[in-house]
This record gives structure tokens, C-alpha cells and sequence, in this order.
């Protein structure tokens, strides 16, 4: 009970309880299921130290895929539970649909560039938000980097016209749905068997993941990170997206302060986008969700004694890490439309082509940044690997 009713665990509880009566009652009234829904996402990802930046990491500098495969296990499940819907064009009465983006070089520069923030910045998008739950100071400067870095691409995207790119390609169109998730399941299998003999072959055996605690706890957040997904489906007529709303912060921030006039910008006269710059910001659904997984990782963090526990300040060359790995994360997010959970989760949800291919260009930049990691005085860079790590440790604590 002391530990429930401590003051850290107190000060934890201080946003989620502010954003009850502010969407409940008070001025953004009517956005309530959007701030339980992202703080049920935010507790569970922190809950189970799901990570998309550590699973990465340890696939790619150690051989070890336990975390890969629970990323496969939130792809299987979410296939099983979105192709369905989609086919149907709806969930329970509410019309719904997919992603589907260009394919072309802004989806592949753009997810590779994302890849080496990813490792710079110790966490993808939903790992910066839940992990700025904790209260640790090196996710903040990671997400004002990504913030920052998002509003720059979306100032110079008219750099990016004339990139080569082929339409948006819809498989279910040229394999039907049926075909889509058979074919889906069928390269999650493989690509499960082929995480199983990488690390056969380099370690002798398989880290199973219900072997451990913390696999048993990698396995819940996949498979719940997919169930809460589709509850976003359900909510918002498509899948969860968090990226869009940074660059509207950052382009809020400088209409605020005279410093720009982003209501001319090409980004925002896009008809999909243009309402979005003159709505309140506590009635933007994405915006509202990502406070939201803020709010409930900290609750998780607090019940479990983690609250303020990440270090006041990470030191100069981590702090830069963080910074420069967010403006990273925000450009590569904005030049890709979207990120591992919007671009790749929810691209590959919709049966979309961009969502398969954005995976392996992420995956390459990665693999360069875990080679830059060591010059920001991070562990687990390539150059030693030879060190290792134990399962879901960096993954628990993103914020290092």
C-alpha cells in the first residue's frame, strides 16, 4: 500500500486523472474513448517492454530474434483480425478502411532514415511515447527531436516532387482478401523459420519466448498491441497512426510564435490535412491518443516503482543521440507516411504493398545506426555485440 500511495506514484497518476475530467467533462469533452484507448496502449507496451528499437537491436547485432518473433506475432494476429474487417468495410456499424501509400524512394529513404533513429534515439514511435511515461528526460529530447525533425519535412516535402514512386499497391485487389491473408500468413511463418535458424546457427539454440518472464510479457504485448489496434480500427475507421500529429504540433508551435506561416505550406493544403491545422489540438484523435499512451505508461510506470527512476539527465553525448535520433524518426516518418506502427503495422494490416517494403529499408538503417551508436556512448552498437544483453532488457528500460 506504501508503495501504491507514494508520492512518485501519486505524481504518476496526475496526467491520466487530468485527462479524464479535460476529455470527460471539460474542454476537449467527446474525446474520452481516445484518451482510455491510447493510455490502455501506452500501460501495455510499458507493461510488457515492447520494443521495436530493442527487438531490432538484438536481431541485428546479436542474432537473437525473440523479439522479432513477437513482432511477427502482432503481424500474424493483426492480419487474422483487420483483412476481415476491411473485406467487410466495416466493424460493428462503423465504416472502416486501410492505409495504402506510394511506393518510391520517399517510402524507402524515409524508413531507413527512421531505422537509424530508431537506434539513436533508443526507441521507435510508440517506444518514445511510452517510454516519456517513465518521466526519464532522454525520451523527451528524443520526442522533441522527432517533433521538430517531422515539421522540418513537412516544411520542405515540395523537395521530395518528382521522386520516382509507383501508386499505392493494394493487394487485395490483385490476390483478393483471401488470397492477401494467406499470403501474409504464409511470409510471417517464413520469416518466422528463418529468425529460428539465424539463431540456430549463431548460438547453437533458440531463445524460446515463453521461457522467461519477460518473453512470456514480450508475447502479451504483441498479441495485445494487435487487439488494441483493431480497437483503433473500430474507433477511428482506421488503423492507429501517431506520426501525423507531430509535425501539427511543431507547425502549431510556429504559427503560435510568428516564427512561420505553415498555412501556406504545400504539406498542409493537402485536403486530407488542411482541417487539421485549424482544429483545436485537443480535438485531434491521433494527438489526443499519443497523449494518452503517455499518460497511461506512466501509470504503469508508476505502479510498478519505475516513475522518475531514468537519471535527470542522460549526459551530453546521449542527449545529442536522443535529439538527433528524433529529427531522424521525424523526417524519415513524414517522407514514408507514417512509422512502424503506422507505415509498416498499419500498412501491412490493410493488405497495403508500402507496409512489406517499408520493413527491410527500416531494418537497414538500424544496422547503420547501431554502427553510430557507440560514438554517442550507447551500448549494444555493432562493435559490441560480442557484450550482449539479456531479453527485454534495454526493451525495459528504452530510456537509457
Amino acid at each position: 500500500m506504501r508503495a501504491i500511495l507514494s508520492p512518485r506514484t501519486l505524481l504518476a497518476l496526475l496526467p491520466f486523472a487530468a485527462g479524464l475530467w479535460w476529455f470527460g467533462a471539460g474542454p476537449g469533452a467527446g474525446l474520452l474513448p481516445h484518451w482510455l484507448l491510447g493510455a490502455a496502449i501506452g500501460a501495455l507496451l510499458l507493461a510488457a517492454s515492447f520494443s521495436f528499437a530493442a527487438a531490432f537491436r538484438r536481431l541485428i547485432a546479436e542474432g537473437r530474434g525473440a523479439g522479432a518473433r513477437a513482432v511477427l506475432l502482432a503481424l500474424g494476429a493483426g492480419l487474422l483480425l483487420f483483412l476481415p474487417a476491411l473485406a467487410a468495410g466495416e466493424l460493428f456499424g462503423q465504416p472502416v478502411r486501410g492505409l495504402y501509400f506510394p511506393v518510391g524512394a520517399a517510402l524507402i529513404l524515409g524508413a531507413f532514415l527512421f531505422g537509424v533513429g530508431m537506434q539513436l534515439g533508443a526507441g521507435c514511435a510508440s517506444g518514445t511515447l511510452f517510454a516519456a511515461g517513465t518521466g526519464a528526460t532522454r525520451p523527451w529530447l528524443t520526442l522533441l527531436g522527432f517533433v521538430a525533425g517531422a515539421t522540418l519535412m513537412a516544411w520542405a516535402l515540395p523537395l521530395t516532387e518528382g521522386w520516382a514512386a509507383l501508386p499505392p499497391v493494394r493487394l487485395p485487389e490483385r490476390f483478393g482478401w483471401a488470397g492477401t491473408l494467406a499470403g501474409g500468413l504464409l511470409l510471417v511463418g517464413l520469416l518466422w523459420l528463418g529468425l529460428l535458424a539465424l539463431e540456430r546457427r549463431r548460438h547453437g539454440a533458440v531463445e524460446p519466448l515463453l521461457g522467461s518472464r519477460a518473453g512470456r510479457w514480450l508475447v502479451a504485448g504483441a498479441l495485445g498491441l494487435a487487439v488494441l489496434d483493431f480497437a483503433t480500427l473500430w474507433l477511428l475507421g482506421r488503423p492507429w497512426a501517431i506520426t501525423s500529429a507531430l509535425p501539427l504540433w511543431g507547425s502549431r508551435l510556429l504559427d503560435a510564435t510568428g516564427w512561420g506561416d505553415p498555412a501556406f505550406w504545400p504539406y498542409w493544403e493537402e485536403p486530407t490535412r488542411a482541417e487539421l491545422l485549424f482544429r483545436p489540438l485537443d480535438q485531434d484523435r491521433t494527438g489526443v491518443m499519443n497523449l494518452g499512451v503517455i499518460a497511461g505508461a506512466a501509470v504503469a510506470a508508476g505502479l510498478a516503482g519505475r516513475f522518475l527512476r531514468g537519471g535527470a539527465w542522460p549526459g551530453l553525448r546521449r542527449a545529442l543521440a536522443g535529439l538527433l535520433g528524433g529529427g531522424l524518426l521525424g523526417i524519415g516518418a513524414v517522407l514514408s507516411n507514417g512509422c512502424n506502427i503506422g507505415a509498416f503495422l498499419g500498412g501491412v494490416f490493410s493488405g497495403s504493398l508500402h507496409g512489406w517494403l517499408w520493413l527491410p529499408a527500416a531494418l537497414a538503417g538500424n544496422a547503420v545506426g547501431l554502427l553510430l551508436r557507440p560514438a554517442f556512448g550507447l551500448e549494444g552498437g555493432l562493435t559490441l555485440a560480442s557484450r550482449g544483453m539479456q531479453l527485454g532488457d534495454e526493451a525495459a528500460q528504452p530510456a537509457r
